[in-house]
């Protein structure tokens, strides 16, 4: 199955099951850090649309442990970078229906919590289509190195992504259920 149908199947999927009240436990989520030594204090999110499964209580959480907390904008050339915010902070719509942070501050993630439609076993991710994500992850990891953690649904997974030259894969994957590395 290519991309574009697969995509199209997994999203009809996560809305039918919308009313479900799965999310990643966040005790095991800080164990999860704790065990794998992850102490880095910049910490890039997303604000939680289509369904996607919710961060902002993580990064919520993760605020309240002195950690700093940044959310992605688009840029006018399709980049993306990542700027400080706080749950206080205003937030604005941008052409994707997305909220975004106002700030002028650009922070670079040491972990980057990274939506996705599906995953597979291998850590491979599917995205919205728009590269967004490996782009920027490809511009950054050629300043430093940037811990990769999916968030998804259990039910997100398939057996195998179709994959390209310009995808990144993740450093971990975590669901309700499990954690992949």
């Amino acid at each position: 199955m290519n991309k574009f149908k697969l995509r199209s199947k997994i999203l009809k999927i996560r809305k039918k099951n919308s009313n479900k009240k799965l999310e990643i436990n966040l005790n095991k989520f800080f164990y999860f850090l704790k065990i794998n030594k992850l102490k880095s204090k910049n910490i890039g999110g997303y604000f939680t649309s289509n369904f996607e499964i919710d961060d902002l209580k993580i990064l919520e959480m993760m605020e309240k442990k002195k950690f700093h907390i940044s959310l992605p904008v688009i840029k006018k050339n399709n980049q993306m970078n990542f700027l400080q915010w706080s749950r206080n902070d205003p937030l604005k719509i941008n052409k994707f229906g997305i909220p975004e942070p106002i700030s002028s501050k650009i922070i670079v993630p040491d972990i980057l919590l990274v939506p996705l439609v599906s995953f597979d076993n291998e850590l491979n991710r599917l995205g919205y289509g728009g590269g967004f994500y490996d782009r920027y992850i490809e511009k950054i990891e050629k300043v430093k190195k940037v811990i990769k953690i999916g968030l998804a649904f259990s039910y997100q997974k398939i057996k195998k992504i179709p994959t390209n030259k310009f995808d990144k894969k993740l450093d971990f994957i975590i669901t309700e259920k499990e954690i992949l590395q």
